[in-house]
């Protein structure tokens, strides 16, 4: 009974999800579905496995995949926690897109107090650097700093005149002729002439 179920449930995710690149479906019984935008800060991947009393047990839920390794384990218990608490809610019934559904409806909630929990974390991390660049700058000051290459007007317009639009150096402005680098420093090969 509940594989027909499974069945049913499965042909309704890829019908729903049909285009969608948020949604992935890694096996007929594991779905993954990517929240908020794509390499933004606030998104996490939520990956669901159902077991073999699906749906009269809750899937799995897995936020330990590498696309979610920036995330605090505060967030991820948080998410983890919800989503139990939704499911056992929903027993007995499809709940693969309720699940999905109600995680795209609260991402802002999951990422309340992360703000202040990053910025302090930033803080520390600051804190730390600022400690090590006095010592640095200590051990500088003994040092005599190098004096700045000062440049004349024709050559910075030529400096900018290789850049692209983007303020960058197109592609391959530091590669080598290899031919005239391996004349200049390949054997010296000499020519006997016979006559």
């Amino acid at each position: 009974m509940a594989n027909s179920e499974q069945e049913e449930e499965r042909e309704v995710l890829t019908s729903i999800y049909d285009g969608d690149p948020a949604f992935r479906e890694l096996s007929p019984k594991t779905y993954q579905y990517k929240c908020g935008i794509d390499g933004d800060r606030k998104s996490f991947l939520v990956e669901l496995t159902w077991g073999e009393n699906y749906p009269n047990e809750p899937p799995q839920i897995n936020m330990e995949t590498f696309y979610n390794k920036p995330l605090s384990e505060t967030l991820k218990s948080k998410v983890v926690k919800f989503l139990d608490e939704e499911a056992s809610a929903l027993l007995g019934g499809a709940m693969t897109f309720s699940l999905f559904e109600a995680i795209k409806d609260k991402l802002d909630y999951f990422f309340e107090g992360e703000d202040e929990a990053s910025a302090a974390q930033e803080a520390d991390a600051s804190k730390d650097d600022v400690e090590v660049s006095s010592d640095n700058e200590n051990a500088a000051s003994s040092k005599k700093a190098p004096k700045k290459e000062q440049l004349t007007k024709a050559q910075k317009r030529k400096q900018w005149d290789r850049m692209d639009n983007k303020g960058e150096k197109p592609r391959g402005w530091d590669w080598i002729d290899v031919i005239h680098h391996l004349s200049s420093t390949g054997p010296k090969v000499e020519s006997s002439s016979t006559t």
